[in-house]
């Protein structure tokens, strides 16, 4: 799908770092501005303030996904205990989408410095929770395993359909399960460090080299 450097209501004249995102089929865009210490997020129906020394935890994670829908989710939480999501994917319509891409990766970069100045002490984290990733893991590690097993019998049986369709399962598992498990691994981060891998892939074909500190 093709990638807009800008979406409509995203270009202003005042020169705020500002990303504009549909986080469901159904529903209201959602626009983020950054307006020196204070994030904006206009849902089309009210405008919510948000004090970005209040953010205390900044979490990059891999989003599981059906084929269309997988990206990326930068989820801030703030002191209160409330939680902002802000993802690369925006549905443009019930069967469109479109990848934040760069402007993504630029709007992260300049709000993980902003939180980084107004709260040294702020926490960045890649990936899952060391317990939540461990889990999910050993889940799809024995799902593999199971259905390797089941190939494995049906070949030694002779069994040529049944092989073919444990190899087609065991390949598609492998390629949904080894992304997740793999850059949603824990990783303690620097105060506003932007992981790479956890980033979209921008023009050119590579990843941003981002960083917030």
């Amino acid at each position: 799908m093709p990638l807009l450097d800008v979406l409509p209501g995203e270009a202003e004249d005042d020169g705020l770092p500002r990303y504009r995102q549909k986080p469901r089929p159904i529903g209201f865009d959602l626009i983020y501005t950054l307006d020196g210490t204070n994030l904006l997020v206009d849902s089309q129906r009210k405008i919510n303030t948000v004090p970005v020394g209040e953010i205390e935890q900044v979490r990059f994670t891999f989003k599981p996904g059906n084929i269309t829908s997988t990206g990326f989710i930068t989820r801030l939480r703030l002191k209160d205990g409330k939680t902002i999501s802000i993802g690369d994917i925006s549905w443009r319509s019930m069967v469109e989408i479109e990848r934040g891409g760069e402007r993504y990766v630029s709007f992260i970069a300049a709000l993980s410095a902003a939180i980084a100045k107004s709260n040294p002490k702020a926490v960045f984290v890649a990936g899952k929770p060391p317990l939540v990733w461990l889990v999910f893991a050993a889940v799809a590690a024995g799902s593999v395993a199971l259905m390797v097993f089941f190939t494995w019998r049906a070949f030694m049986q002779g069994a040529t359909g049944a092989m073919g369709i444990g190899v087609l399962l065991s390949a598609i598992a492998l390629w949904q399960m080894w992304p997740m498990v793999k850059l949603n691994r824990p990783m303690a981060l620097r105060t506003g460090e932007v992981p790479v891998h956890l980033m979209p892939v921008v023009a050119g074909g590579a990843r941003s080299e981002v960083s917030g500190s």
